[in-house]
């Protein structure tokens, strides 16, 4: 055993190591204010991300190894913050200087149910504590507005427009902008522009994650996005069935040929587990997105289930995560918005990303 001195508690905390960054704590420069009174030590874990799924684990192995290496330890007091790390990438003109990560989430296939996908993981995140905002890419069926049951319209501040606020999200959408019972009939550049309009004209303010729910397909819009700024990284969204998975190895595609990192495939849509009986019915074949992800060497985040409340919650303008947050449907959702948030930080990490953002998530 060891004497209580800073140094000493540093080595013990080496031995606590983050499982998705693969480096210890101390090393990935977790370790804040340190402090020794008499036999108390005190300090802060700050992690990558608010949405960290091992939070918890982390810091009770923490304590637990300066009780294990440190002789005659009184009270330990571990505060878990974070601090969101960002690609290292400079962004052209500027278009979201206060945006840290910006993620699409995209199909190669329309009907895999990518906005739902999309506003679930959103609101997860911003539920963790991160400032989430949501950008409805699809010009010529946004649906964001009706998930999210907004009726307003923007407002104009400074020679910009103020995003709409719900459940903890910044949301901009063509639909708040046209009559929703009238079609958008126009050309490929004027979608795009919308698109990049919705970056440039629009005042995001400081975030952490800026998410795109992108247009099926592998159209202008999905080339604007990625010629405009430098995404973090790309999820794809597809159902088990091979002809969503060949359309959905397409958009992968896309996006690895303009160098935009693949962040994980989700499979929505997966099963589907009977009310009455409990059976699990594989309705639209079983395993296709985990075997692509395993194809194409990309991270699984997980299986999202048919499911009637999904499908209500969306419908009503509550998401699940946000209408019944301790339902299964909504704990499956925020573990994979959990998994995300670490796969964007190992993207960072091996970017030479780095951290910024200060946020408290508890004092215990």
């Amino acid at each position: 055993m060891n004497a209580l001195t800073e140094q000493n508690v540093l080595t013990a905390l080496r031995n606590v190591r983050d499982p998705d960054l693969h480096k210890d704590i101390v090393a990935l420069n977790f370790i804040k204010d340190l402090a020794i009174e008499g036999t108390n030590v005190s300090f802060a874990i700050e992690l990558t991300t608010p949405a960290c799924p091992v939070r918890d684990q982390m810091k009770a192995e923490a304590e637990q190894a300066i009780r294990k290496n440190i002789e005659r330890v009184g009270t330990v007091t571990i505060t878990m913050s974070s601090s969101v790390s960002s690609r290292a990438v400079v962004q052209p003109a500027m278009l979201l200087p206060g945006v840290k990560n910006t993620i699409a989430v995209a199909s190669g296939k329309g009907g895999v149910g990518k906005s739902t996908v999309a506003v679930n993981l959103a609101v997860s995140l911003a539920q963790e504590g991160a400032r989430v905002g949501l950008i409805d890419c699809d010009v010529y069926g946004p649906s964001i507005p009706l998930m999210l049951g907004i009726k307003e319209k923007p407002i104009m501040h400074n020679q910009k427009l103020l995003p709409l606020e719900k459940f903890g999200l910044k949301v901009m959408s063509i639909g708040f902008l046209v009559d929703p019972t009238q079609a958008v009939i126009w050309r490929g550049p004027m979608a795009s522009g919308a698109v990049r309009q919705f970056m440039s004209d629009v005042e995001w303010g400081e975030l952490d994650y800026l998410i795109f729910d992108m247009p099926p397909g592998t159209g202008d819009i999905q080339l604007t996005l990625v010629q405009q700024i430098p995404l973090t990284g790309a999820v794809i969204v597809t159902t088990p069935q091979e002809i969503s998975l060949a359309d959905a190895r397409k958009g992968m595609a896309m996006f690895t040929k303009v160098n935009v990192p693949i962040l994980g495939v989700i499979e929505n849509m997966s099963y589907f587990v009977c009310s009455h009986c409990g059976n699990r019915e594989n309705i639209f074949d079983a395993g296709g997105g985990r075997k692509a992800a395993e194809e194409l060497n990309v991270p699984f985040l997980g299986e999202i289930p048919i499911d009637t409340n999904i499908r209500v919650s969306g419908d009503t303008g509550r998401p699940i995560v946000e209408a019944n947050p301790d339902s299964p449907q909504a704990k499956i959702i925020a573990d994979i918005a959990r998994s995300l948030a670490a796969q964007i930080s190992i993207s960072n990490l091996s970017q030479g990303g780095a951290p910024s953002i200060d946020i408290s998530l508890n004092n215990n």
